[in-house]
């Protein structure tokens, strides 16, 4: 979807449209949820802070979020998808991966789909979408991003590796900003110069992720869209209106987190065995404590000792702006056998 939150929010509110808008608490506090396309023009982009949102878009204009109409639109958008195919891997809210190799309409083109499914989406939601259609998910997913906004990009696959050598290396689905760097300190601009690397260069140099870079750039990415995705991770967190230097107000603070997150794991029927505390800091700087037990946990009696013993397991370095708490190693990752001890008569 193309800028999912401040389109509804500009849907929603029609006087909005055509005007720089960001989702999120408009507070200092706050951090921007999403940015229409007007506010990107100035630079304001999601996780940024808001403070630096209104320095660069001093007419910025802030709306509060609503996920509950998000998941509303969300849902009738992937009523659509499942008009097409079974196979749908929703990512978030606003995207997801289908695979149309057989489709319910029968249809051999996956452009065509494409076209068809985005104005289905507008007609029905009044909502705009883009689209990114290829052999395998990876290269969809960084053509989606090609002829946004409302628009789509197929990469045939004779077309592959040529739009792969050519492709800039911050534009690969999941190089972010700090690997990007270190690529072009070697000399990787684009994915040619990262085809020229071998095997053994590129994992000495990123590690396991060295072999995701060298199949990828040369086409070769074998994820199957996966219908039913398996949570991994379940958290809340909390944003303060001011910074806490004191454990005391923090435990309180953590207190009420942990009852959200209580509420969350019973909702999904959800237990897991490593809980992390996340630290924010007045200074952005932020830092994560765990600690994984032998059985899984659900319910705040049980996990909540284990969080404060994380928060005083070493001393803060500065005053802090914002706590979460999440539980990992979920029973949902891995189905255990469960051993019976099957009774005879004698």
């Amino acid at each position: 979807m193309d800028a999912f939150y401040a389109s509804v929010a500009e849907l929603d509110n029609p006087e909005l449209r055509g005007k720089a808008i960001a989702v999120g608490g408009g507070g200092d506090r706050g951090v921007v949820s999403a940015a229409s396309y007007e506010a990107r023009k100035f630079g304001v982009k999601s996780a940024m802070s808001n403070v630096l949102a209104k320095k660069k878009c001093p007419h910025l204009i802030f709306v509060k979020s609503d996920f509950a109409r998000y998941k509303e639109l969300s849902a009738k958008i992937r009523e659509i998808f499942y008009e097409y195919t079974d196979l749908v891997e929703p990512l978030s809210l606003d995207e997801a991966y289908l695979d149309v190799t057989e489709n319910k309409k029968g249809n051999p083109s996956a452009n065509d789909i494409a076209r068809e499914i985005r104005q289905r989406i507008y007609d029905e939601t009044g909502l705009r979408a883009s689209a990114g259609i290829s052999i395998n998910k990876f290269i969809a997913k960084v053509a989606s991003d090609i002829n946004k906004p409302n628009g789509q990009k197929t990469v045939h696959p004779e077309e592959v590796i040529k739009f792969l050598e050519e492709l800039p290396v911050n534009k690969f689905y999941g190089v972010g900003k700090v690997t990007a760097a270190k690529m072009y300190n070697l000399g990787i601009f684009v994915g040619n110069d990262l085809k020229k690397k071998s095997l053994e260069e590129l994992v000495t140099l990123f590690g396991k992720s060295g072999t995701h870079y060298y199949n990828i750039v040369r086409g070769i990415h074998n994820s199957a869209v996966k219908p039913n995705r398996i949570r991994k991770s379940l958290a809340a967190e909390r944003t303060f209106s001011e910074n806490i230097s004191s454990e005391i107000f923090m435990i309180e603070k953590l207190d009420k987190i942990a009852d959200e997150l209580e509420r969350r794991m019973l909702k999904n029927d959800t237990k897991g065995k490593t809980i992390t505390l996340k630290i924010k800091y007045s200074d952005f700087t932020q830092q994560t404590r765990s600690k994984t037990k032998t059985y899984f946990m659900q319910k705040k009696k049980d996990f909540f000792p284990v969080v404060k013993e994380l928060l005083f397991q070493d001393k803060l370095v500065n005053s802090v702006r914002l706590l979460g708490i999440s539980f990992g190693n979920l029973n949902t990752e891995i189905k255990e056998p469960v051993w019976v001890q099957l009774k005879f008569d004698f």
